[in-house]
């Protein structure tokens, strides 16, 4: 009778076990299923076209948005154009609408009032993923999967070759480090990129935006992370990916914006001022107070006039 119950006491905690995984199994699909049937924010329209030849032209014309909910607008009635090839860095305090402004541009929304373009056209007319398409966006914080190194530059371009997959590579400085990994270009990279530096995952997400080929590039605080070594050889990265391209630098550390044709000042959803950087230094305005706090005097102390 022992020896009966002995060989039944172990079946039947495995039976209790099992219960209990199906349990935590079913809660967690029932949280997955939420997230996935979330209707989307909003629908293409059912005659929405492909955007195709974008040259780059991208123009904001009187763009107000505020998010649901919201008591005033985060951004209010803006206007400014850029041309094909031109660099445009925005700056301003946090909260003053400079992500949300490209979020608008990838259409993650769509503005409440006015009108995005591209090359002259209503983004609204177009196919969401035709317009992100021609979209490369570097961030911050690098996103990559957990996947190898190849793999994660492909996702820009599922069709690239090896040989597209190394130029790019190259271009971005990462071609180097990779083929020091123990299974070069077919190295796993860790959850979010853990086996790898910051310099380097920031590295193989600028290789991804190189090989994607965009005629529009979105930097977000693509630098702020790095220690001086590795944000010299990502610049020198990023000057090979924005040759010829439109582009959009945010930024909070002013050097990073120094040499962008046009510098958009937000405060409170609208455009204080713009101009290059040197101008607007000698307007004395709120850019050139953020130079002052940023530099704490060591460019007067050095002896340089701020509009030098």
């Amino acid at each position: 009778m022992l020896g009966y119950i002995g060989g039944l006491f172990g079946p039947v905690q495995s039976l209790t076990g099992i219960y209990q995984t199906v349990h935590r199994a079913n809660a967690a699909l029932t949280e997955v299923f939420a997230i996935l049937d979330e209707p989307e924010h909003f629908a293409d329209d059912p005659h929405a076209l492909e955007l195709r030849d974008v040259r780059g032209a991208v123009a904001f014309d009187r763009v107000s948005f505020h998010y649901e909910g919201a008591t005033r607008p985060l951004i209010g009635d803006l206007t400014f154009a850029v041309e094909p090839g031109e660099t445009i860095a925005i700056v301003g305090p946090s909260g003053s609408g400079k992500t949300t402004l490209m979020a608008l541009l990838m259409r993650f929304y769509d503005p409440v009032a006015g009108v995005v373009r591209i090359d002259g056209h209503d983004l609204r007319r177009f196919k969401q993923t035709s317009v992100r398409r021609h979209i490369g966006v570097v961030l911050q914080d690098p996103l990559l999967f957990n996947d190898t190194v190849h793999n994660n530059i492909v996702y820009g371009k599922p069709t690239a070759t090896a040989e597209e997959v190394e130029a790019a590579a190259r271009a971005a400085h990462a071609h180097d480090f990779v083929m020091r990994l123990p299974r070069g270009y077919e190295t796993p990279v860790g959850e979010r990129g853990a086996l790898l530096s910051v310099g380097e995952r920031q590295r193989v997400t600028i290789a991804r935006a190189i090989v994607k080929d965009p005629r529009i590039v979105i930097l977000d605080e693509a630098t702020a992370s790095l220690d001086a070594e590795s944000e010299g050889l990502v610049q020198d990265a990023l000057e090979r990916l924005l040759a010829g391209r439109t582009t959009f630098v945010i930024a909070h550390r002013l050097a990073t914006v120094v040499n962008a044709d046009r510098i958009l000042v937000l405060k409170d959803g609208h455009i204080a001022e713009v101009g290059p950087h040197r101008a607007l230094v000698r307007q004395g305005g709120y850019y050139a107070e953020l130079v002052r706090r940023q530099t704490r005097g060591l460019i007067e102390n050095e002896g340089e006039p701020l509009a030098a």
